[in-house]
């Protein structure tokens, strides 16, 4: 099994400990996402000192305050000067926390559309708004519909059932979360029951969302296993078959 999006800088267990307990419930690859520049030099360093760990460089929608071409030209060049560096991002549109701007987040993602573009990486999307509103996921698919042609895009902690289709048509990555355990998540599973094989992912987003087993504790790569679970469950195959085409779709995308 593959986690393609969790944060082992954040993580409450040692570095180690925590990559030791995925292999042992046999996630044998994870993606470590950077949100900022401190997060994506740790995050680089971790896949440095672990062979089953790997990397992305990015800027978070969040900490996109006063963006510019400085900041973007240190994502380009953490893709180009690290080998483990197998994506960009993460990166996006976040209507509940405005903690940035929307013109710097706009800007911030652009930017890093451009970079996964130049650099032939996929992009890694954070999408988040406020209950019942959509307009963070209208921007990001409005953004991408228009700037991201050629660019593989992943939909991190999918969250956007109403999407699926035009997620599907657009040839997106869409990465479940422990989210898709949850009892209320009945639209979530519908979309991952329709999505076809090759744009199916599993993370977890550890720390966040555990998934329902262990819900409200602390999450961490091994526990990517109940999300892939479910995922195998509401899409009528089993476990094996599901890790064969999450582990060869993250094969593809991230060459590891």
């Amino acid at each position: 099994m593959i986690d393609s999006h969790t944060h082992l800088f954040l993580c409450e267990r040692a570095e180690a400990d925590v990559v030791e307990a995925a292999l042992e419930a046999g996630v044998g690859r994870m993606l470590n996402v950077g949100l900022d520049a401190e997060s994506n030099g740790l995050a680089i360093a971790a896949a440095a000192r672990h062979e089953s760990v790997f990397a992305t460089a990015g800027c978070h929608p969040t900490e996109a305050t006063g963006f510019d071409d400085a900041r973007a030209e240190a994502i380009a060049r953490l893709a180009v000067e690290n080998e483990k560096v197998r994506a960009i991002g993460e990166t996006g549109i976040d209507y509940y926390r405005e903690t940035a701007s929307r013109a710097d987040q706009g800007r911030a993602f652009e930017a890093q559309i451009e970079i996964a573009r130049d650099r032939g990486l996929p992009i890694v999307i954070h999408a988040r708004d406020p209950e019942g509103e959509t307009g963070a996921v209208d921007d990001i698919f409005e953004i991408l519909d228009a700037r991201g042609d050629g660019v593989r895009v992943i939909l991190h902690c999918f969250a956007a059932p109403w999407r699926t289709q035009d997620a599907i048509d657009r040839g997106w990555y869409c990465s479940f979360s422990g989210v898709v355990t949850f009892p209320s998540a009945d639209d979530l599973r519908e979309a991952a029951e329709q999505l076809p094989d090759e744009l199916v992912l599993v993370e977890t987003d550890a720390p966040y969302l555990a998934p329902q087993p262990i819900r409200g504790k602390t999450n961490e790569p091994a526990h990517v296993v109940s999300t892939a679970e479910t995922v195998a469950e509401v899409r009528g195959v089993s476990y094996a078959e599901l890790e064969r085409t999450v582990e060869a779709n993250a094969r593809a995308l991230f060459g590891w």
